[in-house]
């Protein structure tokens, strides 16, 4: 995957597998040598899920705050350069992998940022180990059945559960170029105009690695999804959303119905206008002021 200037890639093993993660440890961000990225407190970014998805969704974002933090971007376990078992993924594999990364990279409470359902997982990881988070600043998070609703009975959804043909609409119209930008296109950004060329063939070298398409015909089944409404009332964690506008499938009617369960744990509720599920990838100077002024504000409260 393209990694930033000053990056480098490290791992850690999960009860999953390898799990590849990108750190700064190179000019520009060495630092004086009394002083290590170690001693900096820990802010990590966990990317979503979809076609060729890896921790090249947060690359235009987490270098602005190297200079101040230790940046760990991991790649889920099924996706970018993590390893890839070959499985039917469940919700509960990647509650159990974001935990274990925090266990062994971090160790105490952390600032993370995380993205659209992966953002939602980051919620129930949290009501499961609130020891393991500081702060969680969300973009999108949906389980994508929230309040009784039902992604997995979709028409695509269930044509891809349908035996042999997953793995042919995969290779045929999912990890190719037409079909990563049809992805992007449709799916993450509300502007067409801003997906350049970098963006598709980051998420292409994801897409098409071996056995890339367990983790992604898992999250396009539906198999990944859930209520989100049911958790979010037990969530502790002082807590940021940012929800693009035009996000599809989840909107931000639902982003504000699911802060609306929690107030005293969400701080913060802020929709984008004219922005879809990655503004992370779409307005990447906003998404980076805003992560700057909800972690300065998490932590006053």
């Amino acid at each position: 995957m393209l990694v930033p200037l000053g990056f480098g890639q490290q791992s850690i093993v999960t009860s999953l597998g390898r799990m590849v993660y990108y750190t700064a440890e190179k000019t520009p961000w060495m630092r004086l040598p009394t002083s290590t990225s170690h001693d900096l407190p820990n802010l990590v970014f966990f990317h979503g899920f979809g076609g060729g998805s890896s921790a090249y969704e947060w690359s235009k974002v987490y270098p602005a705050f190297a200079a101040e933090y230790r940046i760990l971007a991991p790649d889920l376990i099924g996706w970018g350069r993590s390893e890839h078992p070959t499985r039917n993924y469940q919700v509960e594999d990647y509650i159990t992998t974001l935990i274990q990364f925090l266990e062994k990279t971090c160790g105490s409470a952390t600032d993370v940022v995380a993205s659209s359902l992966t953002g939602a997982i980051a919620i129930r990881a949290a009501i499961q180990r609130p020891d393991l988070f500081k702060s969680l600043i969300l973009t999108t998070p949906a389980g994508l059945s929230d309040f009784g609703q039902d992604y997995s009975g979709s028409l695509f959804a269930r044509i891809v559960s349908t035996p042999f043909l997953d793995k042919f609409l995969y290779s045929t119209g999912i990890a190719t170029e037409a079909g990563i930008r049809t992805f992007l296109e449709q799916r993450q950004f509300a502007e067409p105009r801003r997906i350049y060329p970098e963006i598709g063939a980051a998420y292409l070298e994801s897409a098409s690695q071996p056995n890339a398409e367990y983790a992604a015909l898992s999250f396009v089944r539906g198999d990944l999804c859930f209520d989100l409404s049911l958790y979010v009332p037990q969530l502790t964690t002082p807590t940021g959303i940012i929800w693009g506008e035009k996000s599809q499938f989840t909107g931000p009617e639902i982003g504000q119905r699911l802060a609306n369960l929690n107030p005293e744990a969400i701080k913060v509720f802020q929709h984008l206008e004219n922005v879809g599920l990655t503004p992370q990838l779409e307005v990447p100077a906003v998404t980076i002021g805003l992560i700057r002024q909800y972690l300065k504000l998490l932590s006053e409260r």
